[in-house]
Order: structure tokens, then C-alpha cells, then sequence
């Protein structure tokens, strides 16, 4: 074991070239080669080696070698038989040693010198990679190195790193609060959605958008998920801000293509099958040619007056027809290009530009800040209509990046592991009455059990409620104090708005099917009102308390189906439609930033 260390402590100082073990019958051999002079132990682990003037001797060898050791590289480069390449010929005469004698049929063949890097070398370089700004890298091509190139990337050899340049963008949600947020250039509107949902503790749902609003301009758009977030701020005015809101219809062609664009209003340069499939590959298609056609107002430039003219948007612009419905082309001149514009809603059509309708739309140059002269302003006679016209100009314009926005966060969804957590919200889970009076829960699947389920939860609810008041409570259970004041913990009330007020929220968050929202009655101080979207259309329904055995209930059908409180009303009609057109699917909310 002593033989052992001090090999061990010759090799860390780095005076050990080559180490040899050799099999000599029963016995063992040690080939030690220092720095060019051979040493050979025959059975070092025998008692009768006399240690001691081994040692000396090679501490005398040692001595006379160090010199000239220390002028040579520490990294020696190797032949291709694996000996050393000597700068300088090997003596001829004897080297120093001690050999045991050893019989001629001892004699047995040496295995090949492997070079050992010394260890001083290998801490030196490692020291110097400790303090360097950047990683030690091994070279994935150590083949191609030289031989004085260490098989690790210097710092000097990699390009020089460029900071990410980085700015404050400032988003405001829609009560008015606002958060200054520190992003780099390449970030685009998604991922600053998905941060703003993480730093506000919101659902991720795919359906939070980033909105560029104009104030002075009375426009606003929802951003593409792809566009970067300081290209698009570049562009901006003063004035202007970004806002932080839900979005539902903003991929609503994709989920339901064939019912999106009218027959009339879609012409096609090649002949259609009419299917779902193919209606996506032609407008996805850049080849394809389709064009959107129909009657809008539009404004002229530079004037207060409006026009009803047929429009037609196809791939290189927007065109107005001067005679008619004819599409010929000396009958088209230019109203838009794509290319450079994007296209914006309006906020206040009528009030700000004499719109003849609510429908409003427009066609901004990128290069546009404050002036109005050179927006193209135009007006359709729906919602129907308006929405259809933005989608198309947007598929033309983004096309198959359109689509691969939207499937993006599906595929994201896919590869999710099952024991991880949905990033659906609530509503939009699938929802199933459940039965638990047994031992085991079941799934209620007869309609008319799950309404007779949810009247019975409502009586025991009640129940438990006067119980408690017979034991002379105030506790939250209260009948009086539950109705009126558990619904206001819930995303989906808000409050004491107007009609108008909950028809434009229903707007800007996305006109699809089973978007609601529940808010106070302006007619009666005791009711609330359920403002719903069904077929791009808004619905308001009146829920109306009534009495019954001393106890409060709210109701939408006159007292057929009644709660003790509007949570199980809501929690109802998202499982069942009820008399209601569609089953309650998404809530409208405000998140404070």
C-alpha cells in the first residue's frame, strides 16, 4: 500500500510520464517512465524490495530532469503508435534503474504507453475557466484541434456576448389599474399575456389577449399572438396604451368555419367542395384567391360624408367598385393595402366620425400616429357583418401564421401530463351533475334527475339555513345577508352597470355562444339581470327574487326553478339550458392589474 501512495503522489505532482503494470507469471511488474528514464519493479508488493535506495534514486533522477522538464510543454503530442514525439533523440546509453533479475522466460511483451496529462496543467486550466465570465464548453471537435489546443472552448474563441436589450412596457386592465412590466425586445404579445396571467394569479385559458387602444383615435385591436410587443409600441402615440383583456372569439373561425361567412359574401377563384376542411386551405392557402364581398358605408378621405359602395378585400388590397356590383377591373379602385396597415374596431363610431351605424371599422397605416386624414373609415350594417370583414382581413393577411397561432396552445395542451394541473378555467370545464346520497358518487346523466337533484340540494340548502336560525344565528348563513351579498365574491357579477355598459364588455370580450355576465336591475332595486351572447346576439334575462315559506329565492323562470342563491343559479344553468338559448359556457371578467 506505501508503493501505492507514492506512485499516487509522484503522478499528482506531475513527474510520472507513463505507468505500465505488467503480468509476470504469479508475480506482477511496474514499467515506470520518468520523464524519459525507464524504472521496472518486478513484484513491488514483495517484502524483500529494498525501498529506501529506490527511493534515493529516483530523487537523484528526478533532480537532473526537473531542468529540463520544466522547458518543454506540459502536453507532449503522441504518434500514432502511441509513444511520446520527442523534440530531441532518446540517449543511447543505459538508462537508470534498478531491474531485478529476471530469466529469459520471464521475458513477457510490454503493453503501450498511454500519456497521462499532467495534473498541475489541468488545475491551472481549470482556475482559468473559474474565472472567466463564461462556462467551461468542451469542444464537441476535439479531433480538429491542434496540439497545443486545449479540448475545451476558451472564452476568447466564443463570440462576444451581446446584452439582451431590454423596456418597461406599461398595461392597464380594464378598471383602470395599470402595471409597469420590464420585457426584452424579442417578446411577443403571448408571452406577455402569460406573464401578466402569472403575476396576476389569473387562469390561463388561451383566451387573454393584449389590445392596442387609441383614445384620441377611438380605435382599438386585439394583437396577433406572433407580433412583438415593442415593434408594435413603436408605432404608437403618447396617447396610446395597451390593455390587458379577454378575448373569446379571437380564433372563433377555426372552432366553426362553415358557419362564419355568409354563402354570398365568399367568392372563390377555384371550384369548392363546401367542406370545413376545405374552407380553411383556401383561405390559408396563399395560392388560393378568395374574395369577401358586400355592401359597407365608407368615408371619404377628407370629408364628413359617407358612402354605401361594394367593397371587395382580396389578397393585395381592398377595392370599391365605382359602377355597381361590377368587379371588372377599370371598375375597382384601391382603398387600402394590407400590406402595411392593420385593421381597428370603433369605439365610438357615431359620436366621433358621424358613423350611420355601431358597427364601425378601420384600416390604419402603420405610419399613422395622431392624424385622421389617411384612416380608412368604414361602417357595416351588423355585428354579424363588421366581424366576418375583420376576420377576413386577417386571414389574408397572416394566414397559415394565423392558424399556427391557434394550435399552438393546443399542442401545448397535448403534451401535458396527466397528473398536471388544466389551464381551463372553471366554466369552461365539462361540468356533470353528481349524485352522493349513497355510499359511492354517481354521474346523474336524465336531465330531469339532475333538475330534480338541484332542487333537492337547494331544500337542504334552506333547511340547514333555517336550522341554524332557530338557533338563533347571524351567522353568514343568514337568509338575508347570503342572497345579497355571496354572488358579489364572483368573477362573473358586476355590479351596478347599465345595459349598454354590460352590452359593450359582452362585445369586447367575444361575441360566441354562452358568454354571460350578471349585474344589478336598473328597474328593480330587489332583481339582477343575466346578460348573455347567443349567435352574436345579446340577450338580457331578469332574475326575480320570490317567497317562499319565509324563505328568499331567485329565479329565471316565474318560481318554476328556484335558488337560494344566484352561485347555485349559475352553477344550474351551466350544466342545463333551461329556458335559456344556450348553457352558460364563459364569464366575462375584469382582473385588477
Amino acid at each position: 500500500m506505501d508503493h501505492i501512495l507514492f506512485f499516487h503522489h509522484l503522478l499528482r505532482e506531475g513527474h510520472l510520464g507513463c505507468l505500465h503494470l505488467v503480468a509476470v507469471g504469479n508475480s506482477a511488474a511496474v514499467n515506470i517512465d520518468i520523464q524519459g528514464s525507464e524504472f521496472l519493479l518486478s513484484n513491488p508488493w514483495e517484502d524483500d524490495v529494498d525501498l529506501e535506495a529506490l527511493v534515493n534514486d529516483m530523487n537523484a533522477s528526478l533532480e537532473s530532469l526537473y531542468s529540463a522538464c520544466s522547458m518543454q510543454s506540459d502536453t507532449v503530442p503522441l504518434l500514432q503508435n502511441g509513444q511520446h514525439a520527442r523534440s530531441q533523440p532518446r540517449a543511447s546509453g543505459p538508462p537508470r534503474s534498478i531491474q531485478p533479475q529476471v530469466s529469459p522466460r520471464q521475458r513477457v511483451q510490454r503493453s503501450q504507453p498511454v500519456h497521462i496529462l499532467a495534473v498541475r496543467r489541468l488545475q491551472e486550466e481549470d482556475q482559468q475557466f473559474r474565472t472567466s465570465s463564461l462556462p467551461a464548453i468542451p469542444n464537441p471537435f476535439p479531433e480538429l484541434c491542434g496540439p497545443g489546443s486545449p479540448p475545451v472552448l476558451t472564452p476568447g474563441s466564443l463570440p462576444p456576448s451581446q446584452a439582451a436589450a431590454k423596456q418597461d412596457v406599461k398595461v392597464f386592465s380594464e378598471d383602470g389599474t395599470s402595471k409597469v412590466v420590464e420585457i426584452l425586445a424579442d417578446m411577443t404579445a403571448r408571452d406577455l399575456c402569460q406573464l401578466l396571467v402569472y403575476k396576476s394569479h389569473c387562469v390561463d385559458d388561451n383566451s387573454w389577449t393584449l389590445v392596442e387602444h387609441h383614445p384620441h383615435l377611438g380605435l382599438e385591436r386585439c394583437l396577433e399572438d406572433h407580433e412583438l410587443v415593442v415593434q408594435v409600441e413603436s408605432t404608437m402615440a403618447s396617447e396610446s396604451k395597451f390593455l390587458f383583456r379577454k378575448n373569446y372569439a379571437k380564433y372563433e373561425f377555426f372552432k366553426n368555419p362553415m358557419n362564419f361567412f355568409p354563402e354570398q359574401m365568399v367568392t372563390w377563384c377555384q371550384q369548392s367542395n363546401g367542406s370545413q376542411t376545405q374552407l380553411l386551405q383556401n383561405f390559408l392557402n396563399s395560392s388560393s384567391c378568395p374574395e369577401i364581398q358586400g355592401f359597407l358605408h365608407v368615408k371619404e378621405l377628407g370629408k364628413k360624408s359617407w358612402k354605401k359602395l361594394y367593397v371587395c378585400l382580396r389578397r393585395s388590397g381592398l377595392y370599391c367598385s365605382t359602377k355597381g356590383t361590377s368587379k371588372e377591373p377599370r371598375h375597382l379602385q384601391l382603398l387600402a393595402d394590407l400590406e402595411d396597415s392593420n385593421i381597428f374596431s370603433l369605439i365610438a363610431g357615431r359620436k366621433q366620425y358621424n358613423a350611420p351605424t355601431d358597427h364601425g371599422l378601420c384600416i390604419k397605416p402603420n405610419k399613422v400616429r395622431n392624424e385622421t386624414k389617411e384612416l380608412r373609415l368604414l361602417c357595416a350594417e351588423d355585428e354579424q357583418t363588421r366581424t366576418c370583414w375583420m376576420t377576413a382581413f386577417r386571414l389574408l393577411k397572416y394566414g397559415m401564421l394565423l392558424y399556427q397561432n391557434y394550435r399552438i396552445p393546443q399542442q401545448r395542451k397535448a403534451l401535458l401530463s396527466p397528473f398536471s394541473t388544466p389551464v381551463r378555467s372553471v366554466s369552461e370545464n365539462s361540468l356533470v351533475a353528481m349524485d352522493f346520497s349513497g355510499q359511492t358518487g354517481r354521474v346523474i346523466e336524465n336531465p330531469a334527475e339532475a333538475q330534480s337533484a338541484a332542487l333537492e340540494e337547494g331544500h337542504a340548502w334552506r333547511k340547514r339555513s333555517t336550522r341554524m336560525n332557530i338557533l338563533g344565528s347571524q351567522s353568514p348563513l343568514h337568509p338575508s345577508t347570503l342572497s345579497t351579498v355571496i354572488h358579489r365574491t364572483q368573477h362573473w357579477f358586476h355590479g351596478r352597470i347599465s345595459r349598454e355598459e354590460s352590452h359593450r364588455i359582452i362585445k369586447q370580450q367575444g361575441l360566441v355562444d354562452g358568454l354571460f355576465l350578471l349585474r344589478d336591475s336598473q328597474s328593480n332595486p330587489k332583481a339582477f339581470v343575466l346578460t348573455l351572447c347567443h349567435h352574436q346576439k345579446i340577450k338580457n334575462f331578469q332574475i326575480l327574487p320570490c317567497e317562499d315559506d319565509g324563505q328568499t329565492f331567485f329565479s329565471l323562470d316565474d318560481g318554476n326553478t328556484k335558488f337560494s342563491d344566484l352561485i347555485q343559479l349559475v352553477d344550474f344553468y351551466q350544466l342545463n339550458k333551461g329556458v335559456l338559448p344556450c348553457k352558460l359556457k364563459h364569464h366575462c371578467i375584469r382582473v385588477a392589474l
